[in-house]
């Protein structure tokens, strides 16, 4: 970093004489630094004004900035329909790395305590091939695990607590994906309503961790405190080899739309942090009131710093980006693929191996852009969820009600394969991150469960969430003691799950999923923080089955290189770290464009074999079929295949007793909407 850089140091730095702040805005007359008594933070113990500089960067230097010192700032203006100035009002340094509250409520800056002992543990660096993630939220995965002393529960200590890592490294998963941890409010639609904002896409501040996700010990343990427990989380899953990604929600903030709380941006420099029209009505490609304006470089740096922020003092290993089309829209608020921030954010040399993840739309025109983000990121791909949840669920109910699927397999199988007709050749399969569900719509359990959203307890008479789930309830809404039907949709889960771990890319499963976790069917649980969105601990067999299934396709996964290419085959060529494909019916000949399109012909036979470049050579065989009906197979002769050893059915819940080893040419009865996978040598 260039020392003429005027973008350089925002915020507080230590120096031997103190500390130096430095603030930018382009619009403010004034701004003013207001130091608070360390304990009373209503009371202003001293006032330093700051002086505008290069590149509009105001700064000052005093020796009551040391670690502890609450502080604001106070800026004033011109008027105007674009600006939102009150010398007043006190405002949140943009850059502060700790937050506190006053007696009455406020938000106050406070000078961070960064020290920290990693004691030599290192990142995971687990490649992108290897990766599992499994999406969970701090407080709702521990909540009520009664392995751990209640004072831990639900928080960063408990989510590092040894019974948490036992089970994730049991499960198998490599990385766990935090819904967003950097400090949030509720919005105050919800405070009046007396909800609040669990999942936490509301964001105060970007360089201070969420204090209520702290210990109680942690919340009143003095500066750093908090920090130190979040690092300490980090340290301890690294030990363990598991990677931690954050859910970052850099495309608007908790300022609301106008009329909204000012806390930070608004009242520093509104005309140029948020997008506006010129007679000052915000440009909302969010939904959430304001989106902030990324053609501005200081906007761009203040992301870029966030993740520096947290990728190297804090260690964490990746991002996942929400709305992250909003973060490549340029002039006009137009999407652009070759925004400056979305190359920078893949190629700054200090953010290089951290894991970028997009969730690729937003709210605004021309806002989903899945595929459309430059090399380097990876996308939540929803077109591999709508179709697998199309696939196992939409189209059996239709074939049971009409007699006939909407359409084939060969929608399918492009999703099975990596979504090469999304994906650019050279971005290849791990540029898709497959999900079946999210912490956003229904659980596994309740896609099979119900055919409606149940929103009621959100306080928006059913109107939220989305009305296009995909879902199929077997047959009754809800709950049933029916044992046919419970087998069924436990069979449904399974075929979900094990598609989403057996495909090409990045598998992404949801916290809770694994056991069949249940939210009755409220598909927008963003406003409960109950039991209804905590994982329960206190399981049934069939849950703990069904645990054991997802433990196993993981091990799979992980044992067979053919499952995870890293790059896409070319026709004709050997690709390192690709798969050769080979794709045979149910007569264990080459699909035909019948075979691919036909609704009465919805079964494949998906023989992958590794090209190795760091692995031992690896072939499998996914058998795939999406009908209530019994059909039987053939398994196909194909070069250097003697035999087909049988590694998981999803007709079972364990395949012990089932006869494992076949030849090629050999005759199967395979049972209606199932899966069998093999180890082809």
């Amino acid at each position: 970093m260039s020392p003429a850089d005027p973008l350089r140091n925002l915020g507080v730095h230590l120096t031997s004489r103190g500390g130096e702040i430095r603030v930018w805005s382009a619009s403010a007359t004034s701004v003013e630094l207001c130091i608070f008594d360390e304990k009373d933070s209503s009371w202003v113990a001293k006032r330093v004004p700051l002086t505008r500089g290069e590149g509009d960067v105001w700064s000052a230097s005093t020796r009551s900035l040391t670690p502890g010192a609450p502080y604001a700032l106070r800026v004033d203006g011109p008027d105007g329909p674009t600006h939102d100035f009150d010398v007043d009002r006190y405002l949140l340094d943009p850059y502060a790395r700790g937050l506190t509250r006053t007696r009455d409520g406020a938000w106050r800056s406070y000078v961070q305590d960064d020290s920290f002992d990693w004691g030599g543990v290192a990142k995971p660096a687990i490649p992108l091939d290897h990766t599992v993630i499994y999406e969970a939220h701090t407080k709702g995965l521990t909540a009520l695990n009664p392995e751990l002393p209640e004072e831990l529960r639900g928080t960063y200590a408990g989510l590092a607590h040894p019974s948490t890592i036992a089970y994730l490294t049991e499960l198998g998963v490599t990385a766990v994906e935090l819904l967003p941890v950097h400090q949030f409010v509720s919005e105050q639609r919800l405070t009046k309503m007396g909800l609040v904002n669990y999942w936490g896409y509301n964001t105060l501040n970007f360089f201070t961790p969420h204090a209520a996700y702290a210990t109680r010990a942690a919340q009143v343990g003095g500066t750093g405190a908090v920090l130190r427990e979040f690092k300490g989380m980090v340290k301890l899953l690294h030990a363990a080899g598991i990677e931690v990604i954050l859910d970052v929600v850099y495309n608007h903030t908790a300022e609301e739309g106008r009329g909204g709380p000012t806390s930070s941006f608004r009242g520093i420099d509104n005309a140029n942090y948020y997008r506006q029209t010129p007679d000052g009505q915000y440009i909302d490609t969010t939904g959430c009131g304001n989106t902030l304006d990324y053609e501005l470089p200081a906007a761009q740096r203040l992301v870029l710093d966030s993740l520096r922020y947290w990728a190297n003092e804090v260690q964490v290993d990746g991002f996942r980006f929400d709305l992250a089309a909003t973060l490549g829209r340029g002039e006009g608020a137009e999407f652009t693929r070759d925004h400056p921030l979305l190359h920078a954010i893949i190629d700054d040399p200090a953010l290089q191996g951290v894991k970028m993840i997009a969730e690729p739309w937003d709210v605004g025109m021309g806002g989903w852009q899945v595929g459309n983000f430059p090399g380097g990121w990876s996308e939540w791909n929803d077109g591999y969820r709508d179709r697998m949840r199309n696939f196992w669920l939409r189209d059996v109910a239709q074939a049971r009600a009409t007699g006939s699927a909407s359409e084939g397999i060969g929608s399918l199988a492009r999703r099975l394969a990596g979504s090469n007709h999304v994906f650019a050749l050279e971005r290849g399969p791990l540029a898709s991150v497959n999900f079946v569900t999210a912490h956003d719509g229904f659980t596994a359990a309740d896609l099979v469960a119900y055919d409606r959203k149940h929103n009621l307890g959100n306080g928006e008479n059913n109107r939220d969430g989305s009305n296009d789930n995909k879902s199929f309830n077997h047959g009754v809404e809800g709950p049933t003691s029916d044992e046919e039907i419970q087998a069924i949709r436990r069979k449904a889960v399974r075929n979900l799950l094990g598609t989403l771990v057996l495909s090409a890319g990045i598998p992404m499963l949801t916290a809770g999923d694994e056991f069949g976790r249940t939210q009755r069917g409220n598909n927008n649980a963003y406003c409960h923080d109950s039991e209804l969105t905590w994982l329960s601990w206190d399981r049934n067999e069939w849950q703990e089955d069904l645990f054991e299934v997802v433990k196993t396709l993981i091990r799979l996964r992980r044992e067979n290189p053919a499952l995870r290419p890293v790059r896409f085959g070319r026709w004709g060529e050997t690709t390192p770290s690709a798969s050769q494909m080979d794709w045979y019916n149910k007569d264990g000949e080459t699909m035909t464009l019948e075979d691919w399109d036909s609704p009465e012909e919805r079964t494949l036979q998906y023989l992958a074999a590794s090209t190795p470049e760091f692995e031992e050579f690896n072939r499998i065989l996914l058998v795939v079929h999406g009908l209530e009906t019994d059909v039987t197979v053939t398994l196909p002769a194909h070069e250097g295949v003697e035999r087909y050893t049988l590694l998981w059915d999803s007709g079972h819940d364990d395949i012990s007793g089932i006869e494992g080893v076949h030849r090629p040419g050999e005759e199967l009865a395979m049972s209606p909407t199932s899966m069998l996978l093999f180890r082809a040598d």
